[in-house]
């Protein structure tokens, strides 16, 4: 599935972020597809990411805001997925963390319906009693510039991978 980046169409604040983070999912899932397992593997950066690490990085991301940080519910503990230089591994396929990209942006969507956007943080999870708590509007901004800034990460390993760059399509492949 490819969605066009959102025209500008829809104004109230919370239905244009959660436009937008769906549309940074569909792209995130366009950026990580189409590759064989080596190429998958590879670190292409020199922060030594992988397009799974990466797109594991926001799964537990939004989970941590959304479910964790904003609903204070439990959440597994995302740092038992770092290295020793703090970036994510996995072991995991990448159909598995795709699910998961898919199952944190239908989370996201039925928690920006279901509350005021300016309903504060939860008490317990990742704010304590006496802690400021962002709002709900506040969260929601907070993943969407993680989702653009770690979306534009994709672009450039998956430009060093093989090529694709930015919205254009790979073109088809040379015959003799």
């Amino acid at each position: 599935m490819n969605l066009p980046e959102p025209d500008g169409s829809v104004t109230e604040p919370v239905a244009r972020i959660v436009e937008y983070l769906d549309f940074f999912r569909t792209e995130v899932r366009r950026k990580a597809s189409g590759l064989d397992a080596a190429d998958l593997q590879r670190a292409v950066v020199p922060s030594g990411w992988t397009l799974p690490g990466l797109v594991e990085h926001l799964v537990h991301m939004e989970r941590r805001w959304i479910v964790w940080g904003f609903l204070a519910e439990d959440v597994a503990d995302p740092r038992a997925d770092r290295d020793a230089d703090d970036r994510w591994v996995t072991d995991r396929s990448l159909d598995a963390i795709l699910t998961d990209l898919d199952e944190g942006g239908r989370r996201t969507r039925d928690v920006a319906a279901s509350h005021d956007p300016l309903a504060r943080a939860t008490v317990g999870g990742q704010f304590a009693v006496g802690d400021e708590r962002p709002t709900l509007l506040a969260i929601l901004f907070h993943v969407l510039q993680e989702y653009a800034r770690h979306a534009g990460h994709l672009d450039i390993a998956r430009e060093l991978v093989d090529g694709l760059t930015g919205e254009e399509r790979l073109p088809p492949p040379e015959t003799d």
